[in-house]
């Protein structure tokens, strides 16, 4: 299916769970990175969720793919999908609210277009395209003036490292269409990029994080690594998989314009961040606006 397809009901169904459940990763994140830092939060959330997503795939006799190119996949999805971004991500939010954050990771469908232009010989850049990525820009340039201006914990260098998250969102979103051309199952294709994920976390934790010298975390930070590694990702990517499959790459990067709705909400009406009605206004145009 081409990229350009426009999606089904049960697409649109789908995307907007995986918005959600996305978008509350952002609240997961800025309350574990309190106690937590960014790559052991990382290795926990990809971890327990390969764990989860293995124990699915074996009680539903999913096959699970044993050739080296598809676990080189794996690898590739894992450090572009997963190690780069979330890390960059998390450590972007000891700097700035969550739900700037999002906001910023609304750029991904801009990277993705540039990505696979530069990656895929039957996807070239158009006017209508064209168009939309400044479209776009304009309106993320806006978003993150009214967040710098109402949020007093703004911060360049947060900006720039949820910046190159979505950047490198916008590359895995290319390289998932290697994923079509595999065949790989939705649920073998999460399970795989997220146990490479971990596996490439662990040695960098135990090297610049030493997480055994640190005090236990409390309650709260444990209840929202289990949100981060069950609902965030192993739930999440499962869903992911199951749109890529059949939306393709450039239609699921669309996800990142509803993410910020669940993320700004959240973190407005449980972390206290300040929320404007201009930028929730703004929010809603970019909704209203996807087609």
């Amino acid at each position: 299916m081409h990229d350009s397809t426009a999606m089904s009901r049960t697409e649109w169904a789908l995307l907007l769970l995986l918005s959600v459940l996305w978008g509350g990763s952002f609240f997961f994140s800025k309350v574990a990175v309190t106690a937590l830092p960014p790559l052991t939060i990382v290795f926990l959330r990809f971890s327990g969720a390969a764990l989860l997503v293995y124990a699915y795939a074996r009680a539903r006799s999913i096959a699970i793919p044993s050739d080296i190119r598809s676990w080189l996949s794996f690898a590739g999805m894992g450090l572009l999908n997963n190690l780069i971004p979330a890390s960059l991500i998390v450590w972007g939010q000891t700097m700035i609210p969550s739900g700037l954050a999002s906001v910023i990771i609304a750029t991904t469908p801009i990277f993705s277009i540039i990505a696979i232009h530069l990656t895929s010989a039957d996807e070239r850049l158009n006017l209508r395209t064209i168009s939309g990525m400044v479209l776009g820009l304009v309106g993320v340039s806006v978003l993150l003036n009214l967040g710098a201006r109402y949020t007093a914990d703004a911060s360049a260098t947060g900006i720039i490292a949820c910046l190159g998250a979505a950047a490198s969102y916008g590359c895995a979103n290319a390289l998932g269409k290697r994923f079509r051309r595999l065949g790989i199952p939705p649920v073998a294709g999460a399970m795989g990029q997220m146990t490479t994920t971990a596996i490439m976390a662990l040695p960098l934790m135990l090297a610049v994080e030493t997480p055994w010298k640190r005090a236990v975390p409390s309650a709260a930070v444990w209840a929202s690594m289990a949100g981060l590694a069950v609902l965030s990702t192993a739930l999440g990517y499962v869903v992911f998989f199951r749109i890529l499959a059949t939306a393709g790459a450039t239609n699921i990067s669309l996800v990142t314009l509803l993410i910020p709705v669940t993320a700004v909400l959240l973190g407005s009406a449980i972390l206290g961040e300040r929320v404007s009605t201009d930028q929730l206004a703004h929010l809603i145009h970019r909704i209203a606006g996807i087609r």
